[in-house]
C-alpha cells in the first residue's frame, strides 16, 4: 500500500509544477527554459541583488501591494480599469507581468530588450480621459515614474520581510540602483538609485495620490474576490492580508482596506511567513538523488 503513497518529493513537485503553471501560464516551462538557458550576457550578473529579490516567494505579497499602492494614482488606475483586463483576464495580466520581470532580470541582454520594447509600444497606445476628465499616457515619463517607485518599494519591503535572505543595507541600495536599469529602458527620467532616493520620490508623489472610485473597486477585487477556485482562497486570503498589512497606514484608508479584525497583526504575519516558506519549498528544485 506504501508503495501508492506520493513521496516528499512527488508532492514538492506536483505543487511546485501548479503553482508555476497558475503565475507563469501555458507557456510557462518554454519561457523558462528560453529565459535561463540561452546563452549570452545578461543585464544583471547572477549575484546582484535583484535576482535575490525577485527569485523569492515573497514577491507574491510584493506583487499585490504593488497592485494596491499603484491604484492611489487616479491616471494610473484609470489606464488599468481602461485597458489591462484585470478583472476579465487577472491571471492573464499576472503571466505578462511575471514573463516580464524573468526576461529583464535573468534573460539574455537582447531578450530583455526586446521585451521592453514591446512593453513601450503597448504604453505608447494606451492613453484616454479619467472619469474626471484627466488625460492620462501611459508612456508620461511621470506616471511611469510612479508605477516604478510604487513596485520597487512593495517588492523590496516583502523581500525584508518575508524573503528567505534579507539584503543588508548596501544590499537593498543595490536593488534600487539595479531596478533603476530597467525603469530607464522603460522610459523612467531619472530613477531613484536608492533607497533614500527611493523614499523621496514616493513623498514627491503623494499629493497626486487619492481614493478613486475605481481604486477601491480594485482594490476590493484584489483582497477580496480574486479568481481562484474557493479551496485556495484561503491561501491567497493570507499572501492579501500580509499585503495590505505592510501598506502605509494612510493607503489602507484610502482604500478602505482594513487586516481581519478578528486575527491579530502576529497571526496574520506568522502566517505570511509560513506560506512563503512552503511557496519556496514547493517551487524549489528537488534535491538530487546520489548514490
Amino acid at each position: 500500500m506504501g508503495a501508492f503513497l506520493p513521496s516528499v518529493s512527488d508532492l514538492r513537485e506536483q505543487a511546485g509544477r501548479a503553482l508555476f503553471a497558475q503565475v507563469a501560464g501555458p507557456a510557462g516551462e518554454e519561457n523558462r527554459a528560453r529565459i535561463h538557458d540561452t546563452p549570452g550576457p545578461r543585464w544583471f550578473d547572477s549575484g546582484r541583488p535583484v535576482r535575490t529579490v525577485h527569485g523569492d516567494a515573497s514577491m507574491f505579497i510584493g506583487g499585490l501591494r504593488a497592485l494596491l499602492l499603484q491604484s492611489l494614482h487616479p491616471l494610473a488606475m484609470a489606464a488599468v480599469a481602461a485597458h489591462s483586463g484585470y478583472r476579465g483576464d487577472p491571471w492573464g495580466r499576472l503571466q505578462r507581468t511575471s514573463t516580464f520581470l524573468a526576461t529583464t532580470t535573468y534573460g539574455t541582454a537582447d531578450d530583455a530588450q526586446a521585451a521592453v520594447d514591446r512593453v513601450r509600444a503597448t504604453h505608447v497606445r494606451v492613453r484616454g480621459h479619467t472619469p474626471s476628465g484627466e488625460l492620462y499616457h501611459a508612456a508620461d515619463p511621470h506616471l511611469l515614474g510612479w508605477v516604478h517607485a510604487a513596485e520597487v518599494d512593495s517588492f523590496l519591503m516583502a523581500h525584508q520581510r518575508y524573503g528567505a535572505r534579507p539584503l543588508d543595507a548596501p544590499g537593498a541600495d543595490a536593488y534600487v540602483a539595479d531596478t533603476a536599469l530597467i525603469a530607464e529602458a522603460l522610459g523612467v527620467i531619472d530613477p531613484p538609485r536608492n533607497r533614500e532616493e527611493l523614499t523621496a520620490a514616493l513623498a514627491a508623489y503623494r499629493p497626486e495620490l487619492r481614493s478613486t472610485r475605481e481604486a477601491r473597486e480594485a482594490a476590493h477585487f484584489i483582497a477580496h474576490h480574486p479568481p481562484l477556485p474557493l479551496v485556495a482562497r484561503p491561501l491567497y486570503a493570507v499572501l492579501a492580508s500580509n499585503a495590505v498589512l505592510t501598506l502605509p497606514a494612510w493607503a489602507r484608508t484610502a482604500l478602505r482596506l482594513r487586516r481581519p479584525a478578528l486575527v491579530p497583526r502576529g497571526g496574520v504575519e506568522a502566517a505570511g511567513h509560513l506560506l512563503t516558506r512552503t511557496i519556496r519549498w514547493a517551487m524549489a528544485p528537488a534535491p538530487a538523488v546520489t548514490g
